[in-house]
């Protein structure tokens, strides 16, 4: 009776069993993979969101399938912070990032049709895609897995969870390659504002690229630190090529219809945006501070590892650990559940190749993770 695109497994992993079993004996755990905002502590200066959000204009509607001309302009405004000038007109305004994929895989792909996806990454590009009865590769193999019915390549830039930013050359290659063979590069940069200290020049927009058709996807959920709010963007760039025939104005104008289709972004969200993206900087002030401060710790803390090392991150809010114990990840997972109490994310959920990968949120509360990662360091020194 249900389609085939609902075809993924439902079953409970050992992991859930494990923490449902723990919560209802009472067990309080030391939870290492918060990555919701709005649950880990951070300030918000709630007179200025509820006035943005309380704006008299919310009562009227003005249906526009880019999006309102203001909120747009938000958004240009934001490019121009990074350095990227873009037209208003490339500006499409979604619910969500994920929304926005969906919108791109209409207007790209036909069923059966394939899309290179970064590995590891998020594990939501396996159920988007289904749902929208396409199929995604591994991106490590471009050349040999681009085939007839490939129609575009997804990079996460930072990725998520390894934190590694796009270089200028992979960007001008990546562009090249898709250029070549006629295929859409799908960037995600919710993460971009959030680069280590490390490498500051690691961040770069590829908003604006006119090298390639190229779908730049970004958010409040990230950037503002404000996921209920739902709203997302897509900004189209391609080859300068003037006139009806663009490419990039192609792309825009079938887009506009398939937006045209749902309106989904809401009224009083896209009013508010401007006024809340002038709160940007108090809140990646603090999620910058507690990501670099809990980086240090867990570096150091890691040191003591004989058996594991860290990778080295680039920006976003996610700490990978590579283990070389011999243990599998769900393993140590359960391990440190079972004796230890403490959560964190096995690389498996992310598709890591490398066995024996742990994901660690730098969002969690300082005292928490300190908490939690002197446990897990205790548990695997030996």
């Amino acid at each position: 009776m249900f389609s085939s695109r609902l075809s993924w497994n439902p079953s409970i992993n050992r992991i859930t069993r494990s923490i449902e079993a723990l919560k209802q004996s009472g067990v309080e755990l030391v939870d290492l993979t918060e990555t919701n905002p709005t649950a880990a502590g951070f300030d918000y200066d709630a007179a200025a969101v509820c006035s943005a959000i309380s704006n008299p204009s919310i009562l009227e509607y003005h249906p526009n399938p880019r999006g309102l001309i203001p909120a747009r302009q938000a958004v240009v405004d934001y490019y121009r912070h990074h350095g990227k000038d873009v037209d208003i007109e490339t500006v499409f305004l979604t619910s969500s990032t994920s929304e926005s994929y969906a919108c791109i895989f209409k207007l790209l792909c036909d069923p059966g049709d394939t899309v290179l996806a970064p590995q590891p990454s998020y594990p939501l590009f396996d159920f988007l895609a289904s749902l929208e009865a396409i199929h995604l590769e591994a991106l490590e193999q471009i050349k040999s897995l681009t085939t007839s019915r490939t129609r575009a390549i997804i990079l996460v830039n930072p990725n998520n969870p390894t934190g590694s930013y796009i270089r200028h050359h992979e960007r001008d290659q990546l562009t090249r390659w898709c250029r070549d063979q006629d295929l859409a590069l799908i960037v995600d940069e919710v993460f971009l504002d959030y680069v280590s200290a490390q490498n500051p020049d690691a961040s770069l927009t590829t908003a604006g690229n006119s090298g390639a058709l190229t779908f730049t996807l970004s958010g409040i959920s990230k950037i503002l630190g404000l996921p209920q709010f739902k709203l997302g963007w897509i900004q189209v760039s391609g080859p300068l090529l003037s006139g009806p025939l663009s490419l990039c104005v192609s792309a825009c104008n079938n887009l506009e219809m398939i937006s045209d289709t749902y309106l989904s972004a809401s009224t009083p969200v896209q009013v508010a945006l401007p006024a809340l993206m002038a709160q940007r900087d108090f809140f990646q002030h603090q999620v910058i501070a507690r990501i670099e401060a809990n980086y240090q710790y867990l570096r150091t803390a890691s040191n003591r590892l004989t058996t594991g090392r860290m990778l080295q991150r680039e920006g976003g809010w996610t700490a990978v650990i590579a283990m070389q114990n011999g243990i599998s990840d769900e393993d140590m997972v359960c391990e440190l559940l079972d004796l230890d109490h403490v959560l964190v994310h096995p690389g498996y959920f992310y598709d890591f190749e490398e066995d024996g990968c742990l994901i660690i949120s730098l969002l969690t509360r300082p005292d928490r993770l300190m908490t939690g990662i002197d446990r897990l360091i205790s548990r695997f020194l030996r």
